[in-house]
């Protein structure tokens, strides 16, 4: 069996050349040569999405409606050529294809369901390979190195290689606190091992580096660079520029545990969401947003009783169309599962994206691959209010007798007015007049009473390829037959019948919760909505000049992240390096290479290890804490007894998790070419 050796080379850290002189004063220094930035983040495209529907392929009813060329060549219009490919490990998506053809022309329906589920498999790795995320507002090649920073700084930060610099500018003049910003970043991949471990915000603040809450998401490998999302909170008392350091390129770095009010309870999309002002329960069966309590003295819960039409009731009915002539309603609150999803969780937002195409009163039967409806709800730690994006795409031409984007219903009688924004934003209670009744840009509920409240902000609603601009409807009803309170927008004009294929119509929404009297809260709702038009403007930047460094009260590191950990942690990675994965037979490939490994804490003499798995099919980690060495044993070790031949350890615990699920983008540049990738 391979005894431990420690490499020579374990402690070394890589440093770049100093970019900005050390001292006291930060000088204006051009750290991002050749810059160019974008405030504009392009939402997600999912690949595969157009190729047969994505969820699920809508086969023909026989297989003469198959044109025996129309998939193979919609196969070579559509995939993707970069990291599809057959080889002795897997099949194309173009092959799979045409296998799905072949089995179509037999009639062998099972083995082209078994097919299609395997294009699916596919198209999930095409997207963990190529998805685009846009232009980043920082890119690879702007960064600065901590050993240039002043030298109070640089050592609050040891242990941090590299940074990147971002300002936020309020533009409006309207005091934010803790507002979440998303900013997308690139990375030199030579330069960071895993940006969730090693990413760490802090605000300059009259010469003090200050750290703030922070959350890394959607982390990808495109190339020679890395890439992810960043949210973090930031405060600005009204047309002020602050600038952030994006601190990364530390191998010592331990994933960050941030507290804040937002618990999540659940696995996969239905999930409870809980914040300081409010509880969301989503739907186990849909993902629907199905009930609210508001935290506040009696706690209102807001809900939608009784059984829908023969499915489980939500508060939030969208989005749905109903058929040609009116024949039936295609609901997403009809699945018996989301078709897709995607979530993501930390300390600032729960995010839940569900797409897919809705399903008929009586699915299967009425299966059409019409319009994709893609809902993203975002939560949000220490807010009262929540987003909401849809995105309903036409993958063909049809026509609907009518379609919804948003629609909500509340039984009983919790709220007594309704209110209402128009053209000119400004709040008001009563009914709408009939002249602005598709001119609505604000909808909601309160309870002069109570005080208890519920309104919803459109902050964009627009469509691409209609033709024609959406109306804005959904005059607000208090007494909605059976029910309570409704909302119900029709956005496409009457005049629009037929929705052309390609076409897109857009929605930002807002939802707030808070106490509410027409008097003393008016002008809060106002503004609120003037918040939420105008964000944070994000950028790249440079260091401005003329700060005077100072001291801050305490260094960014936590114990053991700053070359500081009683049990050296480069040791501890290059033990695990010994832990191979037997089931693949030949590749001679660790846990490290293949990226199970998401955290090592230590802890005096105990180590803590954080390992994910690749998939739902293999679901036991301890497999490799005990048992790796058993096909390899020459040449494998268990990670406890690779662990334990360290020197000072005298304590292991393996802690699995399934979040955030394992991918590709996680493999190192070793594992990729042991795998020939």
């Amino acid at each position: 069996m391979k005894k431990f050796n420690p490499s020579k080379t374990a402690l070394k850290m890589h440093n770049d050349s100093s970019v900005l002189k050390d001292g006291d004063q930060v000088e204006n220094s051009n750290v991002y040569p050749n810059a160019s930035f974008s405030d504009g983040m392009k939402r997600r495209k999912f690949l595969g999405m157009g190729l047969l529907g994505f969820a699920g392929l809508s086969l023909p009813m026989s297989a003469k409606a198959v044109d025996s060329n129309s998939i193979q060549n919609s196969a070579k219009n559509i995939v993707p050529t970069i990291a599809d490919a057959t080889t002795s490990q897997t099949d194309s998506v173009a092959e799979k294809i045409q296998l799905l053809q072949e089995a179509l022309s037999k009639k062998d329906y099972r083995t082209a369901r078994a097919i299609t589920n395997s294009i699916r498999i596919s198209e999930l790795q095409l997207q963990a390979e190529e998805e685009n995320f846009g232009t980043p507002h920082v890119s690879a090649s702007q960064f600065g190195t901590v050993e240039s920073l002043p030298a109070v700084w640089k050592t609050w930060a040891k242990g941090w290689s590299y940074f990147k610099v971002v300002s936020l500018e309020e533009k409006i003049g309207t005091t934010r606190k803790a507002e979440p910003v998303e900013v997308l970043l690139s990375f030199q991949a030579s330069q960071t091992a895993s940006l969730a471990r090693e990413v760490r915000v802090a605000e300059i603040k009259d010469g003090v580096l200050t750290e703030v809450i922070s959350q890394v998401f959607s982390e990808v490998r495109r190339g020679s660079e890395k890439i992810c999302k960043l949210l973090f909170l930031a405060d600005n008392q009204g047309k002020e520029k602050r600038h952030y350091l994006i601190f990364y390129g530390n191998s010592d770095a331990e994933l960050p545990q941030y507290q804040s009010d937002l618990k999540v309870t659940g696995e996969g999309y239905g999930l409870d969401i809980e914040n300081e002002y409010f509880t969301a329960i989503l739907s186990k069966q849909t993902g629907q947003l199905a009930r609210m309590v508001l935290k506040r003295e009696h706690g209102l819960e807001i809900y939608s009783g009784g059984q829908g039409h023969g499915e489980p009731a939500g508060i939030d009915w969208a989005h749905d169309y109903v058929s040609e002539d009116g024949i039936q309603k295609m609901r997403i609150s009809l699945w018996d599962e989301c078709p897709d999803f995607e979530v993501v969780k930390g300390p600032i937002c729960t995010i839940i994206r569900r797409w897919g195409f809705p399903y008929s009163p009586i699915h299967p039967i009425f299966s059409p691959a019409r319009m994709i409806m893609d809902i993203e709800y975002r939560f949000y730690a220490g807010l009262p209010y929540f987003h909401k994006f849809g995105h309903m795409t036409a993958v063909k031409q049809f026509s609907p007798a009518a379609l919804r984007d948003d629609e909500w219903v509340i039984t009983g009688q919790s709220f007594t007015d309704m209110l209402w924004m128009g053209p000119d934003e400004k709040l008001k209670t009563g009914n709408v007049p009939a002249e602005l009744s598709d001119k609505l840009w604000g909808i909601g509920f309160f309870n002069k009473d109570t005080k208890d409240s519920f309104f919803g902000f459109f902050l964009e609603h627009y469509a691409e390829g209609l033709g024609a601009e959406l109306a804005h409807n959904g005059s607000p009803n208090l007494h909605y037959k059976w029910h309570g309170q409704i909302w119900s927008r029709y956005p496409v004009p009457k005049a629009i019948k037929t929705i052309p294929k390609g076409a897109v119509l857009h929605q930002k929404n807002a939802y707030v919760a808070i106490p509410f009297t027409l008097k003393e809260d008016t002008t809060r709702i106002e503004n609120l909505r003037q918040e939420l038009l105008n964000p944070l403007s994000r950028s790249g930047a440079v260091l401005p000049a003329g700060i005077v460094a100072k001291e801050s009260p305490r260094r960014l590191a936590r114990p053991s992240e700053a070359q500081d950990s009683p049990i050296n942690k480069a040791l501890l990675w290059e033990a695990l390096g010994l832990v191979k994965d037997p089931q693949l037979y030949k590749a001679d490939i660790s846990i490290v290479d293949l990226g199970f490994v998401y955290d090592i804490a230590v802890r005096g003499s105990v180590v803590k290890v954080t390992l994910a798995m690749p998939h739902r099919g293999r679901p036991l980690g301890a497999y490799f804490t005990h048992s790796s060495n058993v096909v390899h044993s020459s040449v494998s070790k268990t990670m406890m007894e690779a662990l334990y031949e360290v020197p000072g350890v005298k304590k292991v615990i393996m802690e699995q998790t399934w979040y955030p699920l394992w991918s590709v983008n996680l493999l190192t540049d070793a594992g990729r070419k042991k795998l020939n990738l």
